[in-house]
């Protein structure tokens, strides 16, 4: 983590000329290699203006990390009403197939000569039998065609009331596929500009590191302090602190998440993942989940998140010490607690 008086120098950084300016960097169309002008005094420099244009680029590949996400989740909906609208086309299909199967025999009851005669079907029956018996005989059966008239007539109206509502159905199915369908593609243009700029900043910081000597590069490849003797207040929290403390120095690797390299959500959601425990995959959702805890009252295993939106997560280990995975070139490590910490989140309760 960069200190307070390195954030100065570059606060408001976001154009990368102004970064190669202040990093003593000529424009890229004046070099096709840039160098520093002036190299940095010490390694602390170094790795302070190292550190200045990776905290830009893992700000952008957060974003770029949620844009996809989003994306994902938007896909499964348009998936999700496709699918609907291919179910409710066939039962729509289905259901005036049963109704047109079914159209004579309503045809036929609803003649008004069919329906006078019914009528009065009990009454003749009534004045040409010969007998009580007879009677009943035939008022059983027109009894039995009378129900199944009724049958008829009601599965008539359930093959119509069925396809009306499988066309509500796949009217509403065809409207959400269609807002997932836009909304998909402003997302995916969303994550086509993010990966631009992730990209462009990447070059910028390789043209920094590229400057740095060995002995530099060796302190940013170190794994920090030793781990604090501070347990965990409960099992789960002190697994999740474990795996993470059991990959100190495996590399950052923008979008990893283990198990041999990692970006900083990828560690957190890695080490509780091993405590059995489901968190989500980006520091933005992560920064959202589990439980609010006020900084005052952090815990071994608790998440501590950089910004707000999230663009960097750390997990606290106890005695102001965290373990996290920093930035590009960097190595998982262990480092003071930073002063730039927007909120907590515990996962193990």
């Amino acid at each position: 983590m960069q200190s307070q008086q390195a954030k100065g120098v570059v606060a408001g950084l976001l154009a990368t000329t102004a970064v190669l300016t202040v990093l003593g960097i000529p424009a890229a169309d004046a070099n096709p290699g840039p160098m520093l002008a002036s190299p940095p005094a010490n390694a602390a420099d170094a790795l302070a203006q190292y550190r200045q244009v990776a905290d830009q680029a893992e700000k952008l590949n957060e974003q770029k990390l949620k844009a996809q996400e989003d994306l994902d989740a938007k896909q499964a909906e348009l998936n999700k009403a496709s699918a609907d609208l291919r179910t409710a086309d066939q039962r729509g299909r289905t259901a005036l197939a049963d109704k047109g199967r079914l159209q004579t025999d309503v045809d036929q009851l609803t003649d008004e000569s069919f329906i006078s005669g019914a009528q009065f079907a009990k009454l003749s029956a009534l004045l040409t039998g010969k007998s009580a018996q007879e009677f009943l005989d035939r008022s059983s059966a027109l009894d039995v065609l009378a129900n199944n008239k009724n049958k008829t007539m009601q599965a008539y109206r359930d093959t119509a009331d069925a396809a009306t509502a499988a066309e509500q159905q796949a009217a509403d199915a065809k409207s959400r596929a269609q807002a997932a369908s836009d909304a998909a593609a402003t997302l995916l243009n969303d994550l086509n500009n993010r990966s631009r700029d992730l990209q462009k900043q990447l070059s910028d910081l390789d043209a920094v590191r590229n400057q740095m000597t060995t002995a530099q590069k060796t302190v940013l490849h170190s794994t920090g302090a030793a781990a604090p003797n501070v347990p965990a207040a409960t099992t789960a929290a002190q697994k999740a602190v474990n795996a993470a403390l059991s990959r100190l120095g495996d590399p950052y690797v923008w979008g990893a998440t283990g198990p041999n390299s990692f970006d900083c959500s990828g560690l957190t959601q890695w080490a509780y993942g091993q405590a059995g425990i489901s968190i989500p995959r980006v520091s933005q959702d992560q920064q959202q989940a589990g439980v609010a805890v006020p900084l005052s009252q952090i815990q071994p295993g608790d998440l501590l998140f950089e910004g707000s939106p999230a663009y960097h997560v750390v997990m606290y280990l106890g005695d102001n010490k965290i373990v996290h995975a920093p930035t590009d070139g960097d190595v998982v490590k262990i480092a003071a607690l930073p002063n730039n910490i927007y909120n907590a989140r515990r996962f193990a309760t």
